[in-house]
This record gives C-alpha cells, structure tokens and sequence, in this order.
C-alpha cells in the first residue's frame, strides 16, 4: 500500500461511532500495533492541539520528549509531515509508510473530534510557526 492509499485508508475508517476492536485491527493491518497504540495514547492524553487562521493550519503534537509540528492534507506525493526524527529518518525508507505516532495523532484525532483547537490571526500564526 502506498503513503497516499494508507493515509486515505486510515482516515477512512476512523470515525467516532466506528472505533472498535474491528478498526483496531484494520488500523493494524496498515501500520505496526505499537504505532497505533502510541497515536491513540497522545490523543488520550490530550497532546494535540490545532492552530488555526484565516490563513491556513497546522497541528503541534507534544511528544514524550519535545513537541514536533504536523501539517496534514498536503498538495504533494507525502499528504503529511511532522518535524520529529522519526518520520525524517522515515523518509530515507523505501518501504516506509511515512507515518508517525505524530501524523497519526492529528489524523485520528481531527476525525474523533478530540484536538485542543485555537485560533490564531495570521500574524499570530506565523510567530508561532517560526518560534518552533
């Protein structure tokens, strides 16, 4: 399965009313356990908070050691990104699905309805984004 067709698949299948045991094992079925399980921690947790404008978005997620920035939904062959070491060393593999616990958490948790939200103007929005 390519990046653009698992990241589709994953966001397909998350919904609120469908997280069950059977999506579980569907989300498994793309991506390792332990990946699922450390997204869906961050989420429990309260990790991920989206920063939106007028001017666009972007998610923070805090990580167990740093918080890294997401952005989903890009015009490009990799339709997510997060600035933590994890998902740049997946870049250098070819057999990666360029997913991290990061990209997962803000995936899943925009579809469950369950991230932190603030607005931002769009200065505010580009002083955050450069102080990272």
């Amino acid at each position: 399965m390519n990046v653009l067709s698992s990241y589709a698949h994953a966001a397909s299948i998350v919904t609120p009313e469908s997280l069950t045991e059977n999506t579980l094992a569907s989300l498994e079925q793309i991506f390792t356990r332990p990946l699922v399980l450390a997204a869906f921690d961050l989420i429990d947790r309260s990790n991920v908070l989206e920063y939106s404008s007028p001017g666009g978005h972007y998610y923070q997620v805090f990580g167990s050691t740093a918080s890294y920035q997401v952005f989903l939904d890009l015009p490009s062959p990799t339709p997510a990104y997060c600035t933590c070491p994890a998902f740049s060393y997946l870049l250098l593999s070819p057999e990666s699905t360029l997913m991290c616990k990061h990209i997962l958490a803000a995936l899943f948790g925009r579809k469950l309805g369950r991230i932190i939200q603030r607005q931002l103007n769009p200065e505010e929005l580009a002083t955050t984004l450069l102080q990272e």
